[in-house]
């Protein structure tokens, strides 16, 4: 069975209570009559209340709702509101006896997720937090999986928020385990299982001390860089090579992958689950898609997620509803954009510009625009200075000027030997 419903309330040990979005009309009927036969105060005089009773209870808002009692004590009573699910304390004159409609079920389900252990075996104060800052009073989709022995008892459910698995978004916060999945790609999803896709590989590296043409595709800082190995061009008068005709195919047919992904992109189903440094597609600012990878969940209402473009190596933050999973065939290709960091410079001693790069402050927002007037746009040649523990690279804006000297010579970087 699959349904819509709305979630009413989290309860503190993370039960789910959900409305029937089929059954809206017939409560709000019920709760306009109950406002016609109910229009005192409530009950003044001493009353001797009994755990279970049925009651009405003047909420805040000072309208009446059906509830029962859970729990006595003092001046207050603990009392549940049967068709919302929700507990609290209020003083008795804020109840009313009264055994008019218990002969109609309670219109909220109590539910809990499918196969969903919590860590430590129950519900985190924090972890009900994010439940109730994600799913009260949102419409969302259930699918039962197990009906409760008890008719009183949970329904046990998978649940979707705009097409994504609450238990995958738990899951990957850790705040819970699913029972007999060690991997997030096997978690149900709405639209089937996403394909338990490898990662992307990286592309042949020049040997170190050639020289090959590049462009920077994003820029870090000074020193940290994406680049984009031209396979279209090389310094050195060569006859193509077999190794270099496949290069140029490589880049042909993932262009035309990319074609065909963005001609069919409503038929790709979208991405409601998540794990880092998973590949998937991402619309960009020019309504095109892109090849991509998941970093971090940011946000959870909505849900926004870090993703880089791996052809390129810049950032960006994206609602789920810019993600698609991406066909495995595009996966053969490997990544365009190669992280490197630049050889030769370093920040300035005694540096005491005051707008520095928020993510890098050593160095200084003037190194930055100085370096992307030296790069941006243009075609470098670069040359492997090292590639463990991370590729390291000369860059020349020819074959004997070296890109970085112009922000040592403006003072912007001193020059690391």
């Amino acid at each position: 069975k699959t349904f819509r419903a709305v979630v009413s309330c989290i309860g503190h040990d993370g039960t789910i209570y959900v409305i029937p979005v089929s059954l809206a009309d017939e409560l709000s009927k019920l709760m306009s009559e109950i406002q016609c036969n109910f229009k005192c105060l409530g009950l003044l005089e001493p009353y001797c209340w009994k755990k279970g009773e049925a009651c009405v209870i003047r909420g805040s808002d000072t309208m009446w709702y059906r509830g029962k009692v859970t729990g006595l004590g003092g001046g207050t009573l603990q009392v549940q509101y049967i068709d919302r699910g929700s507990i609290e304390k209020i003083p008795q004159c804020h109840l009313y006896p009264t055994d008019l409609y218990t002969d109609i079920p309670p219109f909220c389900i109590p539910c809990q997720l499918y196969k969903t252990v919590p860590i430590g075996n129950f519900w985190q104060q924090d972890a009900v937090d994010v439940l109730q800052e994600l799913l009260t009073d949102e419409e969302v989709e259930i699918h039962v999986q197990e009906l409760p022995a008890d008719p009183r008892g949970k329904l046990s459910i998978s649940l979707y928020i705009d097409g994504m698995s609450v238990s995958s978004l738990m899951a990957y916060q850790k705040y819970c385990l699913v029972e007999g999945c060690q991997d997030m790609s096997k978690l149900e999803l709405l639209e089937g299982d996403v394909p338990d896709l490898p990662l992307y590989t990286l592309p042949s590296l020049p040997v170190p001390g050639d020289i090959f043409r590049v462009r920077v595709t994003h820029l870090v800082s000074p020193k940290e860089m994406y680049i984009c190995l031209d396979p279209s061009e090389s310094l050195k008068e060569e006859p193509a090579t077999e190794a270099g005709t496949n290069c140029n195919l490589t880049l042909e047919s993932l262009d035309e992958a990319l074609k065909w992904c963005n001609k069919n992109v409503d038929s790709l189903p979208p991405l409601t689950n998540f794990r880092t440094e998973m590949p998937c597609l991402v619309e960009y600012n020019d309504g095109l898609w892109y090849r991509a990878k998941l970093l971090a969940v940011k946000e959870l209402d909505p849900v926004k997620v870090l993703i880089q473009f791996v052809d390129y190596g810049n950032f960006s933050v994206v609602p789920a509803s810019r993600l698609r999973q991406i066909p495995s065939h595009l996966l053969q290709y490997p990544v365009q954009a190669v992280r490197a960091l630049l050889a030769g410079l370093r920040p300035p001693a005694g540096d005491k510009t005051k707008k520095r790069i928020p993510y890098c402050p050593e160095w200084s927002m003037e190194a930055l625009w100085a370096m992307m007037e030296c790069v941006e746009g243009k075609q470098l040649s670069a040359s492997i200075v090292a590639v463990s523990p991370e590729v390291t690279i000369s860059l020349y804006e020819d074959d004997q000027n070296l890109v970085h000297m112009k922000l040592i010579e403006m003072g912007f970087a001193d020059l690391d030997e």
